[in-house]
């Protein structure tokens, strides 16, 4: 039997190594995972016990429409219910958005280096992925403008960008929306907007109440501590939202993850310690970059890509056999950089400690 043909030349998805797998190859008894941009504080202990509660209920559908979360988040972020959708993380919202929008032929607009699931979800559907290099590791929104043609249904901005962490002022996310053709339906991923401390991060709510084509997806694997369970979210007009809900598969997200996300937004307290933690982790790795004259993207969530001048599989590999897990920049479009999710402070101490003997040990690249 052959598959259908938009598929055969799509590259499987490949995560980063998992811990246990380390300690088996390597016979480590200690492994640090800073490659998938967890959140090394775990979750609301609230979220916890919304679980243990959930457990009597494991029998039961969850609720297909997630009224409670749905009303809970609406709350929260001030929007009315039916502006919101949820996923299996967000990755499920991007897929549905390709599922309900795009057809054999039509455009999509995204940056060169970006999460691959949109050029993945998009080509699954037929669609064209119109790739724009990055500029200075940030979406360049004159050349994603510039790319928009009559075919073009959909434009992808992940803010801040996952691999490079860079992100796109309110300002310019403004001016660019203030130009796109109201065809075009543009994607604001937010995964990591809970922990931007700059001031200048996009009101993506007001932009939403402003422009009929703005939704943005959030998440709660991140922050909130509950990649493992799967659930995200999509913030939106109610025409899009319900084109959505359309192709949305029944019972999508699971007791646990509605339960988890419902105490989860409801401990602003844990997210606020979490944001803390994490810019401070944040300056403490710049400053080490600093130091050892390697140059790093300006980040903005709770990852760093950074310029090692070296050949990253041997870079990524030298830190493996001593027990720390990244992401290799050869694996992302990024031949000499890795990129490292914040960890606590033992665990970035250890990060910078095994970094420093491997730099001493790889040549640089000429």
């Amino acid at each position: 039997m052959k598959p259908k043909q938009t598929i055969v030349h799509l590259p499987v998805y490949q995560p980063g190594k998992p811990i246990e797998e380390v300690k088996r190859e390597l016979g480590l008894t200690e492994v640090i995972k800073l490659a998938s941009n967890e959140n090394p504080f775990g979750s609301s202990p609230k979220a916890k016990a919304a679980i243990e509660a959930e457990i009597a209920n494991i029998s039961l559908y969850p609720d297909g429409g997630a009224v409670q979360l749905t009303e809970a988040v609406a709350e929260y972020l001030g929007v009315a219910t039916n502006q919101l959708i949820f996923g299996a993380g967000s990755d499920e919202v991007i897929l549905m958005l390709a599922r309900a929008f795009l057809v054999q032929g039509d455009e999509t607009v995204m940056a060169s280096h970006t999460f691959p699931q949109y050029k993945h979800n998009c080509e699954i559907e037929g669609a064209v992925s119109i790739e724009i290099p990055l500029k200075d590791g940030t979406h360049d929104l004159d050349g994603m403008l510039a790319a928009i043609t009559e075919r073009t249904k959909i434009v992808w901005i992940c803010n801040p960008n996952n691999p490079t962490g860079t992100m796109n002022t309110d300002a310019e996310i403004k001016a660019f929306l203030a130009k796109v053709p109201e065809h075009v339906l543009v994607v604001l991923d937010e995964a990591y907007c809970e922990y931007n401390t700059t001031g200048e991060f996009p009101d993506s709510i007001e932009l939403i109440g402003q422009y009929r084509n703005v939704i943005a997806l959030r998440t709660f694997s991140k922050i909130y501590g509950l990649a493992s369970l799967r659930i995200g979210y999509g913030i939106g007009h109610p025409d899009v939202i319900r084109s959505i809900n359309q192709v949305r598969e029944p019972f999508n997200t699971t007791r646990f993850a509605q339960a988890a996300a419902l105490a989860a937004i409801k401990d602003q307290d844990f997210i606020a310690s979490c944001r803390e933690a994490n810019t401070a982790g944040l300056n403490y790795l710049t400053e080490q970059f600093n130091e050892m004259g390697l140059k790093a993207f300006p980040a903005h969530g709770n990852f760093v890509m950074v310029n090692v001048g070296r050949p990253a599989a041997e870079v990524f590999n030298g830190l493996l056999r001593r027990g720390i897990i990244v992401r290799g920049g050869h694996m992302l479009g990024f031949p000499t950089s890795i990129r490292v999710t914040i960890g606590s402070s033992e665990q970035n101490e250890k990060f910078i400690a095994a970094l420093q003997q491997v730099l001493a040990e790889v040549a640089v690249q000429a």
